[in-house]
């Protein structure tokens, strides 16, 4: 599988990673069993950059990470990235302090097992965060000490991310540990955001932006909780600790984060609409992702998955062919006639 540079990171990460909401929680009932055969799965078709975060299962998700990596034996580093915050009321922007991000950065080293984490991102806090320096300030710090190695951020929305980019770390000398640096932080290095057939608004600015300042570009929801799949249809009834059950309305969540935002029947009537574009010998996951992967900004993106022949099948998108003019074109029109109007001016 090619690979892509994750912006000031330098590393290179697998254009297909692994999402790992679907192993934690909010998916119906999973073993940690099948949680494990999905990591593996991933990891032998040669994935090297798995998404989890500490709220997935309350930790689950990451325990079973550590366990899988623990005993995997492979040459290859495998990049594993974790989200923080929302442990604390997602809706109350004061309890994003220094203290209590420490605590959550601290559970996560203890869960995945590891010293220094590879990269932590905020996980969908409220807008007024973007707006508080000395929430970035704290990250830094944790840099600093060798809690973490690199920061971003998970957001809802593309201003989010715009702002988010904006600041530009602190330049120090470090010299007191075995984390010593001496270069200049580079701040805010990846953002997480939605993008799929159905969510393409961050491909009118963020992306230029995002490869202007060397941002990495995380692809979560490609799939749009499944409709994306083309497997889905208005008889599918889905259990009742689904978030596709729970949090249609969004209920529990942002709404944005179930279907892609899209109202379930809409999505299927845009689906329908996007089968005569799919090449026969392509599913409609691998479209999409392919679909995804056409775009230079994207580092990776992260379908999750706890059937190890769909992550199989979703690796293979990779090796797709690009789509022709006429593809993309039939994607576009589907978004303006069914889409856009539901999405674009939300997210």
């Amino acid at each position: 599988m090619d690979r892509r540079t994750l912006g000031s990171t330098g590393w290179d990460v697998t254009e297909v990673g692994l999402g790992t909401w679907n192993i934690g929680g909010d998916w119906g009932d999973v073993t940690e069993d099948e949680g494990r055969d999905a990591v593996r799965a991933a990891l032998d078709e040669g994935v090297n950059f798995v998404d989890t975060a500490d709220v997935y299962g309350d930790g689950r998700s990451e325990r079973i990470i550590r366990e899988v990596l623990d005993g995997y034996d492979t040459d290859e580093r495998v990049h594993v990235a974790t989200k923080v915050g929302r442990r604390l009321d997602p809706h109350t922007a004061d309890r994003y302090t220094a203290e209590n991000l420490r605590d959550h950065v601290d559970r996560s080293r203890e869960y995945l097992g590891e010293e220094t984490l590879d990269l932590v991102q905020l996980h969908c806090p409220p807008t007024d965060v973007y707006y508080r320096p000395e929430v970035f300030e704290a990250l830094e710090e944790f840099k600093d000490v060798g809690r973490i190695d690199h920061y971003g951020v998970s957001v809802e929305r593309v201003e989010e991310g715009l702002k988010a980019i904006e600041y530009p770390g602190v330049s120090r000398e470090r010299s007191s540990d075995s984390h010593a640096r001496t270069d200049g932080s580079r701040g805010v290095e990846t953002v997480q955001i939605v993008f799929n057939p159905f969510r393409q608004r961050p491909a009118d600015l963020f992306f230029e932006r995002a490869k202007e300042k060397d941002v990495g570009v995380i692809v979560r929801v490609p799939l749009a909780s499944g409709l994306l799949t083309g497997k889905l249809s208005r008889d599918t009834e889905f259990p009742e600790n689904d978030h596709r059950n729970f949090n249609r309305d969004g209920e529990a969540f942002d709404v944005g984060e179930t279907f892609s935002g899209v109202p379930f029947e809409t999505g299927l009537d845009a689906v329908d609409e996007l089968r005569p574009a799919v090449p026969e010998d392509a599913t409609m996951a691998q479209f999409t992702l392919r679909w995804i992967l056409d775009h230079d900004a994207v580092s990776t993106v992260i379908p999750g998955s706890t059937s190890p022949e769909h992550i199989r099948d979703n690796v293979a998108a990779a090796d797709l062919p690009a789509l022709s003019e006429e593809e993309r074109a039939t994607v576009e029109e589907v978004y303006e006639g069914h889409v856009r109007e539901h999405v674009h001016h939300r997210w």
